[in-house]
């Protein structure tokens, strides 16, 4: 089962994968074609209702595949204002073969046939559109509704949630369903026959992290400062970069501000790297137990805490540690030496814990060289202690306990240190405004990303530096470019 979210993320990685969205869609319309086949006999008349996007194209192809019917296109539009390459190009397909392929400028004079058709297909609108239906479709779905004709629905039936079966008003009420890869969460809800068909997306679209997950990020253009998040940097003592570094790139990676809260005999070195950081030292030139009730109450005005980059492993410190995260309860990423408490802390904090396979080990976990194995250890380990777990190495793993991903982006050069710093400070930002699984997921790609952009560029010798101003590029969706 995939939530209708997810549709557009998988086709993004089937797409970096070598599975073009136009291959997709000609699989999809041979799947709708197959259906259509099913319900009704060779001569039959078929009536397409299709929107101007993907999913009537999906409804263009279709209809290509049954020659054998009596078939009729009703594109809900002028074939101008069709709004994707792919489904212009099919609708062009259809013409130049002399299907009867109409233009709907007018939805009120949409005409199904008299007789009412055989069966009507729905190709309206897919998964990525919610709400009452609009003009020219809500017209159109009233057209259908009012037919006869029995009525098969593309993906969804068109003003469907697919994630819950509510229908909306005026929603197209199917008889069937037609849906690609994977059942919707709502599809089950609905008094309609629902078919599951598979379009040739690849299992490794869902297994590896791509650049479809970065659709999962999006800014409000009336947001305002706050909005993307505010992060907490707990760091510093024996080394000043690390928590300098989390900080550097948590702002690279879109958090509106940053804090870091280090031991005093730091803080000037600190502030030093940069004036867009915001320095809150505490006594001392380490973090000790006294010291973590001034953290609560700082960590509860942020959004995401980034907790260990540079603390150390004083024993003092590891306690201040436990202390922490025993009693906080929001979101945090556990780095460094932090790491190696968080197996023996009852928590009701929301955790995402970036080791290294080293550090991993040292937590409880089980490692392997190769990465399938390493996959199903991480995530055994993950359900085990409760936490998201990002485990760091050629090949990422990130896991919740239940889902598993892995990210392949990175290279050699970034075996330098703090990249995992660099790390550590984008996906607190992400966490900000991300589901934790995802905002690991979508750090370890980006952060892989940048590192690949730099070696790209200048070969290797790179330096954590280096990445931080790469970052904003690695999380550039491609519908930004």
């Amino acid at each position: 089962m995939i939530p209708a979210r997810e549709v557009r993320v998988l086709d993004a990685n089937a797409e970096a994968l070598g599975v073009p969205r136009k291959q997709l869609m000609e699989s999809s319309g041979n799947a709708v074609a197959r259906v259509v086949r099913d319900l009704t006999d060779p001569g039959a008349s078929v009536a397409f209702v299709c929107g101007r996007g993907n999913n009537g194209g999906d409804g263009l192809v279709a209809a290509r595949f049954l020659a054998e019917y009596d078939v009729t296109v009703h594109l809900l539009g002028r074939r101008e204002t069709i709004s994707t390459r792919i489904a212009a190009e099919n609708w062009e397909a259809l013409v130049e073969s002399e299907m009867d392929a109409r233009e709907v400028t007018d939805s009120t004079a949409l005409d199904l046939g008299d007789p009412d058709p055989d069966l009507v297909v729905d190709a309206m609108l897919g998964t990525g559109i919610t709400g009452a239906l609009r003009e020219p479709e809500r017209t159109a779905a009233w057209a259908m509704n009012g037919s006869s004709a029995p009525v098969l629905s593309v993906d969804v039936p068109s003003g469907v949630d697919a994630d819950t079966g509510d229908g909306y008003e005026g929603a197209v009420e199917a008889d069937h369903v037609v849906t690609f890869h994977d059942t919707k969460p709502g599809l089950a809800d609905l008094d309609a026959e629902v078919r599951v068909e598979l379009i040739g997306i690849p299992e490794a679209a869902e297994t590896f992290v791509g650049p479809g997950d970065l659709l999962r990020l999006d800014r409000d253009p009336q947001s305002h400062k706050g909005d993307h998040g505010e992060v907490l940097v707990v760091g510093g003592g024996p080394y000043t970069g690390a928590p300098t570094l989390s900080a550097r790139a948590a702002l690279r990676a879109g958090a509106d501000l940053v804090r870091i809260a280090c031991p005093e005999g730091i803080a000037r070195e600190v502030q030093a790297f940069s004036e867009d950081l915001i320095v809150r030292p505490f006594a001392g030139d380490h973090l000790l137990p006294g010291h973590v009730q001034r953290l609560a109450a700082m960590a509860a005005e942020h959004d995401t805490v980034v907790f260990g980059p540079g603390l150390g492993d004083h024993e003092e410190t590891l306690e201040a540690v436990r202390s922490f995260l025993g009693t906080y309860e929001g979101t945090a990423v556990v780095d460094a030496d932090a790491l190696q408490v968080v197996a023996e802390v009852d928590t009701e904090a929301t955790l995402i814990c970036t080791p290294h396979q080293g550090e991993l080990v040292k937590m409880g976990g089980e490692t392997s060289d190769d990465w399938r194995e390493r996959a199903d250890l991480v995530e055994r380990f993950a359900a085990e202690i409760g936490h998201v777990l990002l485990v760091k190495g050629a090949y990422d793993v990130v896991s919740d306990g239940e889902r598993t991903r892995v990210n392949r982006t990175g290279n050699p050069g970034m075996t330098v240190g703090g990249t995992g710093d660099v790390l550590a400070g984008v996906t607190g930002a992400l966490a900000c405004v991300l589901p934790p699984e995802h905002a690991a997921a979508v750090g370890a790609f980006a952060n892989g990303r940048a590192g690949d952009a730099v070696v790209e560029d200048r070969g290797y010798g790179l330096l954590a530096t280096d990445l931080i101003d790469a970052i904003p590029g690695a999380l550039r969706r491609d519908d930004d470019e």
